[in-house]
């Protein structure tokens, strides 16, 4: 079809047909589609704008901390896989040890999850979870001996040997009970206090996920001996541990993280290493650190 210019050309330049209503009756048609045509654009940009509307819009979620139970089998085996990556570890029957000593530590899910989005998958999705296990205790199971088999093998490749030594002794230790400090919160201290089976023990071993800027991750001496303020923590609340740690090292996971499982990682888009950072801590240290713990948390 013509533009509307190339019709007004030919309409002067000619006598007019028989049938020039007609055609003034088609350039009326196309006025009314070009006006319906503005018309949906008009509409279009105002949907767009509610839609950002709608995208802006705060929305409040609540979590509460929950007892572990057997339905939270699947989740808590996730987060496990989140923290060793493809490290050899048994995670499932690790979960199975978590879930069968229920009585210390929990599972953070969201609050009235199943009415908010009517769907009863999110009802048990764990969005964190609480735990210790005690290496001592557990010892001769796989998960534990393969915990502390990968930690002392990351130690011997990022430390010194008298490090490793000495990391070797503490867990060979069974007059001083090592617990892996799975995270950490206000009922571990109350757990130890009460000494409750697999809440007493003499230190804390403890796996954060760490970053440090890549340029500073490419020597032996600095993937062993990291300052504080080059290491950025996942759970900011972790760098208290670390302040107290009497052994710490770090290792990097870079190799071992994927999209699904690691996702790439940059701050102010300075490329960043991720790390797992390993640290020991004295049972007399925590309830300085649980003191300090609380009061970050009410800030």
């Amino acid at each position: 079809m013509a533009s509307r210019s190339k019709r007004r050309a030919v309409g002067d330049g000619a006598p007019r047909p028989p049938d020039a209503p007609a055609q003034r009756h088609e350039e009326e048609e196309d006025d009314e589609v070009e006006d319906q045509d503005e018309d949906d654009e008009e509409d279009s940009d105002e949907e767009e704008d509610e839609d950002d509307e709608v995208v802006d819009e705060e929305v409040r979620v609540d979590f509460e901390a929950y007892s572990i139970s057997d339905n939270d089998h699947d989740g808590i085996k996730k987060l496990l896989q989140q923290l060793f990556l493809k490290a050899p570890v048994n995670t499932a029957e690790l979960t199975d040890l978590l879930i069968q000593q229920n009585h210390i530590g929990s599972v953070i899910k969201q609050t009235d999850a199943s009415e908010d989005s009517g769907d009863d998958e999110d009802e048990d999705e764990i969005f964190g979870f609480i735990s210790l296990l005690s290496l001592t205790e557990r010892k001769g199971t796989q998960c534990a001996e393969q915990i502390k088999e990968l930690i002392l093998s990351r130690c011997d490749q990022n430390c010194a040997k008298s490090v490793v030594d000495q990391l070797d002794k503490l867990l060979s230790d069974a007059a001083k009970p090592v617990g892996l400090l799975l995270s950490e919160r206000k009922e571990l201290a109350e757990a130890h206090r009460t000494n409750k089976p697999c809440g007493k023990c003499h230190f804390y071993l403890l796996i954060s996920k760490t970053f440090v800027e890549a340029a500073k991750n490419n020597s032996r001496q600095k993937r062993s001996s990291h300052q504080k303020d080059e290491l950025v923590f996942a759970n900011a609340e972790e760098e208290f541990f670390y302040e107290k740690a009497v052994l710490k090292f770090s290792y990097s996971v870079q190799e071992e993280s994927d999209t699904r499982l690691g996702g790439r990682w940059a701050f102010d888009d300075v490329p960043m290493t991720p790390l797992r950072t390993v640290m020991l801590i004295p049972c007399g240290e925590m309830s300085g650190i649980m003191d300090r713990l609380e009061e970050h948390l009410s800030v």
